[in-house]
């Protein structure tokens, strides 16, 4: 006996479709890039791993403190923000990277824990927009961004990376998605 259909079919493919195939079509690229499971691919050589996965842990980073800039300015937005800050923290130290310390627990950094002063060579905190709506709407630019830019360079990294980096590239979609639909 056939199985009626069900009783409302979206048209269209629905945005988590989309980001679950772009995700996979992102991660078999990365496992098919020539990789030998050593680390090492023909056309890829150490320094650029080094290299990618540096970016990488810089630019997520500088998402991390995008992240707590519009916390200190907007403390109301710490339970949408919060686990999202979180994720972002968690790249960075994946990449190899070190993330600036927060509060506590979703909590929007003191000023004493965002960072130690910064050497004068560092550039200086971002600018956080004059609303919370576009603060949302500047955080999720900058995750899609960096999303992208993960997503070109995962073709130019051996086996692993490339996967840590369709993945990392996934999640900043999703989390650009998140700060969109809030906004709505």
């Amino acid at each position: 006996m056939p199985y009626p259909p069900p009783p409302h079919t979206p048209s269209g493919p629905r945005r988590r479709a989309l980001l679950v195939s772009a995700a996979g079509a992102a991660l078999s690229a990365g496992c098919s890039a020539g990789s030998d499971g050593s680390g090492e691919s023909a056309d890829s050589s150490p320094s650029a791993e080094t290299r990618a996965r540096a970016r990488a842990a810089r630019d997520s980073r500088g998402l991390t403190e995008r992240y707590d800039a519009v916390l200190t300015a907007y403390p109301v937005l710490a339970g949408l923000l919060g686990p999202l800050r979180a994720a972002v923290a968690r790249h960075t130290e994946a990449f190899g990277g070190t993330a600036p310390r927060v509060a506590a627990q979703g909590a929007s950094p003191k000023a004493s824990e965002a960072s130690p002063s910064p050497p004068p060579s560092a550039p200086p905190s971002p600018a956080v927009p004059g609303t919370e709506r576009d603060a949302l709407a500047e955080l999720a630019a900058a995750e899609r961004s960096v999303a992208d830019r993960r997503a070109k360079a995962l073709l130019d990294v051996p086996g692993e990376l490339a996967r840590l980096l369709a993945s990392v590239a996934a999640a900043g979609a999703a989390h650009a998605y998140l700060l969109t639909e809030d906004t709505k």
